[in-house]
């Protein structure tokens, strides 16, 4: 029996890629980690350190486990995009665009489908479908990123508002469609929440929308993502047990059980009690997501204590863990709470991997993190992974 257990840190970063200049040119000064220790006096992750976090970052010396770092191969920075490259994509580069510049093209695609669609202000480009659903821009992420479906479920269920989401992705070429919704708000009180955050960006503020909580449920479609070629779906079709906890219930697509958990308490709870439990070969793939909702906020304090809090966790669960099994703790992007904008930021990611078969070595630097997805495939005697290149046998 073997497990192998892929922990994501959300959002920690190590140093600006060479590239960050095309994305963003106020990500050539981030390195989410480091600005973080200096910012947050009492950051205290002594088991990351000696894991390679050390040895990456400043120079230390090598760990006893294996360690190397990871580049981004999807444009930008991006936890939806940056956990399918993780899983074995490498999704095609998307283009940005607004409701203004694209509604009309999509309530014309939604009305050759049979759906009803309306304009509930003139002025606004909003579109509300089957008087149930609001599509609009996205306000929680750079302009032009994605496009969001929020819905009221007590006028078009879960399973409906998917099947409009679907004929959106194939119509827009953003980098995400995100169709979700619940059962506690009205679609008035969606509507009343509508409004303009930067010219041109209109849509559904979502926090004040009465969505999230009990009964949310959400649905991420990608640009030109196989889900089919990436580990989760492929260990799916081959009858391996993949547990999916925390973000990565939302941002991945698979079978076996999901916990979409916030609470880092919860998440690490959650994942201890699954593994001890488990009693055949299964996978664990896990996201602390509110290090990545630290760093929107711009609270390096807050990332400091869920770090010191995942560190402490470490310590304890290592030791725990059986003879055969693997555990990779790694990132996704960055998002440096101190460079003056609540935005991911373009960074290189540490790849650390841990168990008793783990020897040491540098894996070096990756050039995609779905080398990751292609490794746990490896590990589990599956096919390979769409992309990617596994270390497996550098690291056992």
């Amino acid at each position: 029996m073997a497990k192998a257990i892929l922990l994501v840190i959300d959002s920690f970063g190590i140093g600006a890629m060479e590239d960050c200049g095309e994305f963003s040119p106020s990500d050539c000064r981030a390195n989410t980690y480091k600005h973080i220790r200096e910012s947050a006096g009492f950051l205290n992750i002594p088991t990351l350190d000696h894991l390679g976090l050390g040895a990456l970052a400043d120079g230390k010396r090598a760990p006893g486990n294996a360690y190397g770092c990871s580049a981004l191969a999807h444009h930008g920075a991006d936890t939806y995009l940056g956990h399918q490259e993780i899983a074995g994509s490498c999704p095609k580069r998307s283009n940005k665009r607004l409701m203004k510049d694209i509604h009309g093209k999509l309530a014309k695609a939604l009305k050759d489908e049979g759906y009803r669609v309306e304009y509930p202000w003139e002025e606004r480009p909003v579109l509300l479908v089957d008087e149930a659903c609001v599509i609009g821009d996205n306000l929680e992420s750079s302009a032009g990123n994605i496009i969001n479906l929020t819905a009221d479920f007590n006028k078009m269920p879960f399973h409906e508002l998917k099947e409009v989401g679907k004929v959106v992705r194939q119509n827009v070429d953003t980098s995400r469609v995100i169709a979700f919704g619940g059962p506690y708000t009205t679609i008035e009180h969606i509507l009343s929440v509508v409004h303009e955050k930067n010219p041109g960006q209109w849509g559904v503020d979502a926090p004040k929308a009465r969505v999230y909580g009990k009964g949310y449920e959400v649905y991420h479609m990608g640009y030109g993502v196989n889900i089919d070629g990436q580990f989760p779906m492929i260990a799916a079709r081959h009858g391996l047990k993949v547990h999916r906890i925390g973000k990565t219930a939302d941002v991945l697509h698979g079978e076996g059980p999901a916990h979409p958990i916030v609470d880092t308490d919860q998440v690490l709870r959650v994942l201890e009690t699954s593994y001890r439990e488990e009693k055949e070969d299964a996978a664990f793939l896990v996201n602390i997501q509110e290090t990545d909702l630290a760093g929107h906020a711009e609270d390096a304090e807050w990332y400091a204590r869920l770090l010191n809090t995942t560190d402490q966790w470490l310590s304890a669960f290592l030791p725990k863990m059986a003879e055969e099994d693997l555990i990779i703790i790694m990132a996704d992007h960055g998002n440096d709470p101190t460079i003056g904008h609540s935005n991911h930021t373009r960074e290189y990611v540490p790849i650390l991997a841990a168990g008793k078969r783990v020897k040491a070595v540098n894996i070096g630097k990756r050039n995609s993190m779905a080398d990751v997805g292609a490794t746990l495939c490896e590990f589990f005697h599956l096919p390979a992974t769409e992309e990617g290149t596994s270390f497996l046998r550098q690291i056992l």
